[in-house]
């Protein structure tokens, strides 16, 4: 079943609202006065329509770069009479004042505020205006929602320096709040008095107050008996606090972890404390205490603990005071706590770092409001997924996929995470992943890559791009990923490892890919900056993995591109070419692809005179003695040469070397190749080669083409029979039998 879940297709209701927010000014607006979106006065949308739209745009703005952020996209949303919303979530920087402003005349129901830095207390007093239909309510991390700005009237000292200051606003309450029920206040800010704020609402059913420091909680209990869920993440507790929490009898949610790491923490858990939750809290299905350590030892004796089959009943627990539970709990978090390695835990679900289940627990459980603790559980998983194998595959690519994407600027999160998705995609776990989970990682990755000029998370994002089948999986990105790589490269500073991948990644994308991207990679500026690479390896005297791949890349980028090849004329290509022969005399693969490139060059026309000097024929021909990587090398030079001779004497416009001479050594080099050699070569299309065919100018061109197409299918006749059919290669050869000027034995091969 989870197989088919991650494996179905996007929904149409995602699809079209992915499509409208992409597409607003086509689909539901229009612009007034070319500048401002407006809503087609006949469309009336639902709230099951109009939260979609939202929560996806938050989600796209976070998430996609390519997607444009709308100045008044809030607005379109500002008439209850056209569009309804009623659950709405948003993050970041995405909201600012104006936006929540444009939308109070809306009832809603449901608002997630989550680290929504940009608002004010003008925002407070847009919340009044949800007051009477509010249900749900999260300011998290909101941390200047409390602050306005304040232009004294009365001069004070630092009025001068410092006109509009930030002040706390002391007064505001939930006052009117009359249907809240729900409450998220975590990290906010000193000095907001939390207990005056709250007093007004009448029955809270969940508080989170995650890392605020309250040294008296007693006015919790004016919820005793309506409180169900309580959250005091990284609070301070204190016994007083242990005292009032007990006597919040309906708790079915209690969560009093800290971040072991974030601060000193005076308060110990103990036994005492456990067995008064157990007692006292008979609805407890959940319970937190990651990150607390035990002060005195809460286990059982070890050789009883070990017994049996591993148990989740609560009379076998190997925590004693969790042996006085009347059933097992829901949930129970243990991460970095000793009490996770236990063997009877009697909870179904249990946070830890002891396996992959408790690891994944925790991932799933932190996400949202804690990165700190998720980065480490996230390496914990990275360690599992390196070192064994991961049995829950997909749910670990998911909440991966989520961690990312959800915290994009938390560097810490950036590293694990693109770390744990390099092993998490490799190539035994191929099978399990749909095309669209695949999607979803290329995406992040990217994401990250863009977010972090970082070397860890860069060599991470690259490492991860080379576990998929390139270039068909990258092809929906393909722009993008291209555009990143060369950015990477064109760094001043540059990591030798991440410079290699990434012109590995380079090479790889414009292999066996449509002459329009190449085009389009070209003009990004490709082939200078593969030249530049070589230049600087030329410079170290350096003839590398780096250096032979960026030979190898604009050899893939020029094949029948011909503005590739120019460029890679007007950038000094051939000085290049030259520098390198000479440094490199014994680099076999290095010379096969320069020479493969020069192949490319050589078939444009137009190209081909700023070839013929003096220095390159010599340089052409000489190579047509090389044993340089079988026949390759003198094949490839004999190519270049063809093309040349096919442009007939006139177009010889040198006095050395004679044209008849290099045209003897052509046809020694032909008959010197065995014509059963395996080749190192890929043909896409022979159209250059066939060219070669109906013409009487250059019989040696001939012959080397006839030879090319001889060898290629009886070699390889399952892929280049079918090519040579399907090109019209059939008829051209049977002509060139009939030619007079064609060579006897260049017969006997067409034949």
């Amino acid at each position: 079943a989870l197989r088919m879940a991650f494996d179905s297709p996007e929904s149409l209701m995602r699809l079209c609202t992915d499509y409208c927010l992409r597409n607003l000014e086509g689909t539901l607006c229009y612009l007034l006065d070319n500048q401002t979106l407006r809503l087609h006065p006949d469309i009336f949308l639902p709230s099951e329509i109009c939260d979609k739209l939202v929560n996806e745009y938050v989600e796209l703005v976070k998430t996609d770069s390519i997607f444009e952020p709308q100045e008044s996209f809030f607005t379109l949303f500002s008439d209850p009479r056209s569009t309804r919303l009623a659950r709405i979530h948003l993050r970041e920087q995405v909201v600012q004042d104006q936006d929540l402003e444009a939308i109070r005349k809306q009832d809603l129901v449901e608002l997630y505020l989550t680290n929504c830095e940009k608002l004010t207390a003008k925002s407070l007093q847009t919340l009044v205006s949800f007051s009477h239909t509010l249900i749900s309510l999260s300011l998290f991390g909101c941390c200047n929602i409390f602050y306005e700005e304040e232009n004294p009237g009365g001069c004070e000292d630092d009025c001068l320096v410092n006109p509009t200051r930030q002040v706390l606003v002391k007064d505001f309450t939930f006052e009117g709040f009359s249907r809240l029920r729900f409450l998220n206040l975590g990290r906010l800010i000193d000095g907001v008095n939390v207990e005056s704020l709250l007093r007004p609402l009448a029955s809270l059913a969940a508080l989170d107050l995650s890392g605020i420091q309250l040294s008296d909680v007693g006015f919790l209990t004016q919820w005793k008996d309506t409180l169900v869920s309580l959250v005091l993440y990284n609070m301070d507790l204190s016994e007083e606090h242990i005292q009032v929490i007990a006597q919040l009898h309906k708790l079915r949610h209690l969560d009093i972890s800290r971040d072991h790491l974030s601060s000193y923490y005076k308060f110990k858990l103990t036994r005492r404390v456990l067995s008064l939750f157990v007692e006292h809290l008979g609805n407890l299905s959940s319970l937190d205490i990651s990150g607390h350590t035990m002060l005195e030892n809460c286990t059982i004796p070890s050789m009883e603990e070990k017994m049996g089959q591993t148990s989740i009943e609560p009379a076998k627990s190997s925590i004693a005071p969790f042996r006085g539970l009347k059933r097992p709990l829901q949930f129970l978090g243990l991460f970095e706590t000793s009490l996770c390695r236990l063997t009877h835990i009697p909870a179904y679900k249990v946070s830890g770092d002891k396996n992959e289940e408790q690891v994944l627990n925790a991932i799933e459980a932190y996400t949202e409001h804690r990165p700190e603790i998720t980065s480490r559980a996230i390496n914990l998983l990275f360690d599992i997924a390196r070192i064994e194998r991961c049995s829950q595959l997909l749910r670990a690519l998911q909440l991966v996929i989520t961690a990312l994407k959800c915290h994009k600027d938390d560097k810490n999160i950036q590293v694990t995470g693109s770390a744990a998705l390099f092993y998490l995609t490799n190539s035994e776990y191929r099978m399990e992943q749909s095309v669209q989970l695949r999607r979803q990682v290329i995406q992040v990755v990217l994401n990250g890559m863009e977010a972090y000029q970082e070397v860890t998370v860069q060599r991470n994002c690259c490492l991860t791009l080379c576990n998929f089948s390139i270039p068909e999986e990258l092809e929906f990105q393909y722009r993008r990923v291209n555009e990143l790589l060369l950015s990477i490269l064109n760094q001043s500073r540059q990591d030798e490892s991440i410079q290699r991948i990434a012109v590995h990644l380079c090479n790889a994308l414009v292999c066996q890919v449509d002459n329009d991207h190449k085009e389009a990679v070209g003009k990004m500026g490709f082939v200078m900056t593969m030249l530049k690479l070589i230049q600087k390896k030329l410079a170290d005297k350096t003839c590398d993995q780096v250096m032979e791949f960026s030979w190898s890349a604009l050899w893939n980028i020029t094949d029948e591109t011909p503005d590739n090849c120019e460029m890679f004329l007007n950038y000094s290509g051939m000085k290049l070419f030259l520098e390198c022969l000479k440094e490199f005399p014994e680099k076999q693969e290095l010379h096969r692809n320069m020479l493969g490139l020069l192949g490319n060059v050589a078939e444009v026309r137009e190209l081909r005179p700023q070839l013929m000097t003096a220095q390159f024929i010599g340089v052409f021909s000489n190579l047509l003695e090389s044993k340089a990587d079988g026949i390759e090398v003198s094949y490839n030079a004999c190519g270049v040469l063809s093309h040349i001779m096919f442009d007939g004497p006139e177009a010889w416009g040198i006095c050395e070397p004679h044209r008849e001479e290099v045209v003897k050594r052509m046809w020694a080099a032909i008959q010197s190749w065995d014509i059963n050699s395996r080749r190192n070569i890929n043909y896409r299309s022979f159209e250059p080669i066939l060219r070669l065919l109906p013409q009487g100018i250059s019989p040696v061109s001939q012959h080397w083409a006839t030879w090319a197409l001889y060898n290629l299918v009886s070699v390889y006749p399952d892929k280049y029979c079918p090519l040579l059919i399907k090109e019209g290669g059939i008829p051209l050869l049977k002509d060139m039998i009939k030619m007079a000027s064609a060579r006897q034995e260049t017969k006997e091969m067409a034949r």
